[in-house]
C-alpha cells in the first residue's frame, strides 16, 4: 500500500543547531502513527515542517506523491493536511459551531471567505456541522466555546480540523492535561477517525500511545532511532535506553 504522506529525509537547521536530522515517514491510510521522544527530540519542530508552517532545510514531503514540500500552510491545507496545536487554539467568544464554520471557511481557496456573513456559506456550515457530528459535539454546536471543559476543547480542535475536509491529521499533544475520562473519549475519537483518515500523532502519554498507535516512531535528538509496531519498539534495547527506560 502506497504511503499517503511520504517524508524523505527532512531536516531543518536553525543557524548551527540541527532540530530534525534526516527524518523520513510514510503514514498510510487508515494508520495512527505516533511520534514520541523527549522534549526537544524535533516532534514538533516535525510536524510544522509537515503542515507547512515553517520550511524545510532540506529534503522532500510528497502528498499521495505529489511534492508539497515548498506548498505554504494555507495550500497544504487545501491539499487535505490538518493539523491541531499543543496550546488550545479555540475561538473562545464564539459558539462551537462557529469555531468550525471558520475553519471550514478559512480553508477554502478565498481567503477572504471568513469575513462573510454565516448564513450566505451553506457549504462551510454544512461542513461545521458534519464535523461536529464525527467528533461527538454535536449536541454542543450552539454552546459558547470557552465554557467547554478542556478535554471537550481539545475535542473541538479536532473537530475544527475536520472541517478543513482532511485526509491527513497532524495531532500536537492532542491528550495533554486530560483526566482519564476525557482521555478515553478522545481515544476512541482517533479510533473511530482512522477509518477514513491517516493520523499523524504526537504525544507523551506512553500509555495511550502503545495503545492506539498502529507504528511507532522514536526520536532523540532530532534523529530517528527505531520505527516500528508497538510491541517492536517495546523490545527495542536502543529505545529502552534512550527513551523508555527498562522497566517500561
Amino acid at each position: 500500500m502506497s504511503a499517503l504522506l511520504s517524508v524523505d529525509a527532512l531536516t531543518r537547521r536553525f543557524g548551527g543547531l540541527v532540530a530534525v536530522n534526516a527524518v523520513s515517514i510514510d503514514l498510510h491510510r487508515g494508520e495512527i502513527h505516533a511520534v514520541i521522544g523527549t522534549n526537544g527530540a524535533g516532534k514538533s519542530t516535525l510536524i510544522n515542517m509537515l503542515s507547512g508552517e515553517i520550511a524545510a532545510s532540506s529534503g522532500r514531503v510528497a502528498l499521495d506523491g505529489v511534492d508539497i514540500t515548498t506548498r505554504a500552510q494555507s495550500r497544504r491545507a487545501r491539499d487535505g493536511v490538518g493539523r491541531s496545536y499543543q496550546r488550545t487554539t479555540i475561538f473562545p467568544e464564539f459558539s462551537v459551531h462557529e469555531n468550525c464554520r471558520l475553519s471550514a471557511q478559512a480553508a477554502t481557496a478565498r481567503p477572504w471567505a471568513v469575513w462573510q456573513a454565516s448564513g450566505s456559506c451553506a457549504a462551510s456550515n454544512a461542513a461545521a456541522g458534519e464535523a461536529l457530528a464525527a467528533a461527538g459535539l454535536e449536541a454542543d454546536a450552539g454552546r459558547i466555546a470557552g465554557t467547554l471543559s478542556h478535554g471537550a476543547k481539545r475535542q473541538l480542535e479536532v473537530a475544527m480540523c475536520l472541517a478543513t475536509k482532511p485526509r491527513v491529521l497532524l495531532l500536537d499533544e492532542p491528550l495533554a492535561g486530560m483526566g482519564a475520562e476525557e482521555t478515553e473519549r478522545m481515544l476512541a475519537l482517533l479510533t473511530r477517525l482512522k477509518k477514513t483518515h491517516a493520523i499523524l500523532l504526537v504525544e507523551h502519554d506512553m500509555d495511550a500511545v502503545f495503545r492506539i498507535a498502529d507504528r511507532i516512531t522514536v526520536m532523540v535528538n532530532g534523529t530517528v532511532i527505531a520505527t516500528g509496531d508497538p510491541a517492536a519498539i517495546r523490545n527495542n534495547a536502543d529505545v529502552r535506553t534512550a527513551y523508555l527506560g527498562e522497566g517500561h
